[in-house]
């Protein structure tokens, strides 16, 4: 009887302590993967992973002890590891250490284009570093678990670990409503892409980073800021996007849109305007938002023949010059309808079929229907279909809606009933 007590009781005391004290780490559990979560790192390789905007890894990040590691040799321009997997929704979760005086971060939405030097540029940041050691020399927004540069954490929620001892946090992203947490406490709350983080965008330190946090979806990223880092059980439950539909021009001002360039763009009548300014140059107004799939409706009118469009999953490179498809708008017989690619050398990708030029009603107006999802754009114009494209390369953008003035005219092009229905892939 004694020798059965004792038995029980081992089995116990060993079952107690497996669940207690020797969870694996970078292991998921039956529940986890029941209720949908990943492993971003397997602990003993960097598959799943690579450089910015590289191949492979050759920079400063190695498997050890189970743990991914900044070796320490990184800096403010070199040394990022991104995943190789893009994520929308998500819940990430990952355990960290930092080392004496220590600078890291988590990245998310990471938008990787040869135009972006760096991971930052697009990607807000969950603020790894040295709160203690670096103490007053450090900003509010720039201390541990800040929402970089934007949003500073509630101190009195901080419960951060000695160096070298573990801290667990977790990122939450869903449909723009944002969370950091930390040790088992949400430190930072807040809505993306509202009127309030704008005006925190342009007024802070990413005030010259135009194409921030726009990004529905992106690559992860770590940082080596030339201080060693550890990170490990990196796990990530992927959450349902949530399709809304959103009126883009409100008939009264240009709220939600921003100019690039000289060209005139105004509101009279409750229509929008668009004419050649003094430098009759190329011209843009953009959307302030990025839109990846979406099934979008306009009206236009021609009052004078000139080459405008609607850009799609763009962004402006630099003064006006632009990186994305075009849907264009044109005069009679000019391809109205039809997708042009503006940087890659490829031009008209989706040409016009020669019987739907006359499509186009010249001084009237007419109805544009844009539907692009995943690698696929269809449009429509006045209700007749123009062209269906099934483009890899397009399927991998991100960016606004951009509507055009050309610079090789001078049009004047009314637009109205502007709106956007958000689509799941």
């Amino acid at each position: 009887m004694k020798n059965t007590i004792l038995t029980w009781m081992l089995i116990f005391i060993s079952s107690f302590y497996t669940i207690c004290f020797s969870s694996e780490p970078n292991k998921l559990s039956k529940s986890e993967q029941k209720d949908g979560w990943k492993l971003l790192f397997d602990g003993k390789t960097l598959n799943g992973w690579r450089d910015y905007l590289g191949e492979g890894v050759k920079g400063p990040w190695k498997v050890e002890d189970g743990c991914l590691v900044s070796k320490g040799e990184g800096s403010d321009s070199t040394g990022y590891l991104i995943s190789k997997g893009e994520y929308a929704n998500f819940v990430l979760t990952f355990d960290w250490k930092i080392s004496k005086l220590g600078n890291s971060g988590v990245f998310y939405h990471v938008v990787e284009r040869p135009q972006f030097k760096v991971p930052y540029v697009t990607g807000p940041e969950y603020q790894v570093i040295d709160d203690i050691g670096k103490g007053s020399n450090l900003l509010d927004w720039q201390t541990l678990g800040a929402d970089y540069a934007m949003h500073v954490p509630d101190k009195n929620k901080k419960h951060l670990k000695e160096v070298g001892e573990w801290n667990s946090s977790k990122i939450v992203f869903d449909n723009g409503h944002v969370e950091h947490w930390l040790n088992g406490e949400k430190i930072v709350e807040f809505e993306a892409w509202t009127d309030d983080w704008f005006s925190r965008k342009v007024g802070g330190k990413n005030l010259n980073a135009p194409e921030y946090g726009l990004a529905r979806s992106g690559n992860f990223a770590l940082q080596d800021h030339g201080s060693q880092a550890w990170y490990k059980n990196f796990k990530i439950k992927e959450l349902p996007k949530k399709p809304k539909t959103e009126i883009l021009f409100n008939g009264k001002d240009l709220t939600g849109w921003e100019r690039v360039g000289t060209e005139l763009w105004y509101v009279e009548n409750g229509e929008m305007v668009c004419k050649s300014g003094p430098d009759k140059a190329e011209g843009y107004l953009e959307t302030r938002k990025y839109y990846d799939n979406f099934d979008l409706t306009l009206d236009f009118k021609q009052v004078s023949d000139g080459n405008s469009g609607v850009f799609f999953r763009s962004f402006i490179k630099k003064a006006t010059d632009i990186s994305g498809w075009q849907v264009e708008i044109a005069p009679l017989g000019m391809h109205t309808g039809g997708i042009y690619e503006s940087d890659h050398g490829r031009g008209w990708i989706a040409p016009l079929p020669a019987d739907k030029e006359n499509v186009l009603k010249k001084g009237e107006w007419n109805t544009m229907r844009i539907l692009a999802i995943g690698n696929k754009v269809t449009t429509w114009l006045n209700g007749v279909k123009m062209v269906e494209l099934n483009d890899a390369r397009v399927g991998s953008g991100k960016g606004r809606i951009l509507l055009q003035v050309h610079n090789e005219d001078v049009p004047e092009i009314h637009w109205r009933n502007i709106q956007i229905k958000e689509l799941t892939q």
